[in-house]
């Protein structure tokens, strides 16, 4: 059976791995973490041990998954290496000074790390990029990604991996760029645009348009729900336990 501490518990994205967690039959939580928890020994109603504090966890863990906030990754990472646990970082928007500490710790221990844990995102990252080595010179690419309301980063940490994957491909040839408004908004061919939507529930819709001379690509993803992402983390964990230390990511999964 798999031991899995939780980061970031008492979130709606660990509400759904703590669903999905309850009807496998090779994992069981062992202990949750959370900043909004005010007792280090606080039980919940299904009896799993929460903590503000990693270190004061009692419990065996076979493998730690984080659905938090970026500002919570750093003493997470810290944790994971001190206890030489293996682990899988599903929080976005991390800064480069985080993913740096990441790359470092990984040094020590292996780490799964992705924006988007579903494999249907990460296929489409592979037609984006072999749509992009075929049609750069003469298609403009412009990304558009939907998110519900109450997200609190953007653009999304998807919408910033498709770029970048894109960028890689084209040897870093293009620049972002975010919105457009007024009147000195006009395109240039080095550009990759980006533009978020906040509305609703949108569980999360990501599209990469080509667009050259009257023809149109359009390569696109929508999540129906959130269990993609939760399934997806778990068979991250059960990839990661036992690998050599170093970062790991969807492609080396699939």
């Amino acid at each position: 059976m798999i031991k899995v501490v939780l980061n970031g518990y008492m979130g709606k994205m660990c509400q759904v791995l703590i669903d999905e967690i309850n009807n496998t039959d090779d994992m069981i939580i062992t202990a949750g973490i959370d900043t909004k928890v005010s007792n280090k020994d606080e039980i919940r109603e299904n009896s799993i041990p929460l903590y503000s504090n990693p270190y004061d966890i009692k419990e065996k863990a076979d493998v730690i998954i984080d659905f938090s906030h970026p500002s919570c990754v750093k003493e997470l990472v810290a944790y994971a290496l001190y206890k030489n646990i293996p682990l899988v970082i599903a929080t976005t928007g991390l800064s480069i000074s985080s993913k740096n500490i990441i790359e470092e710790a990984s040094k020590s221990i292996p780490i799964f790390i992705s924006a988007n844990m579903s494999i249907g995102v990460n296929l489409l990252l592979k037609l984006v990029n072999e749509s992009a080595k075929l049609l750069n010179e003469s298609f403009d690419i412009e990304i558009i990604e939907k998110h519900h309301n109450k997200k609190v980063d953007a653009p999304s940490g998807t919408a910033y991996m498709i770029a970048d994957n894109i960028n890689r491909t084209l040897n870093n040839t293009k620049n972002l760029v975010f919105l457009r408004h007024g009147n000195q908004s006009k395109r240039s061919s080095c550009e990759i645009g980006i533009h978020s939507i906040r509305c609703g529930t949108i569980v999360g819709e990501h599209s990469v348009i080509f667009a050259g001379n009257d023809e149109i690509l359009e390569i696109s993803h929508k999540a129906l729900s959130k269990k993609i992402f939760a399934n997806g983390a778990l068979n991250a964990a059960r990839f990661i336990i036992g690998k050599a230390p170093k970062v790991y990511n969807m492609n080396n999964m699939i």
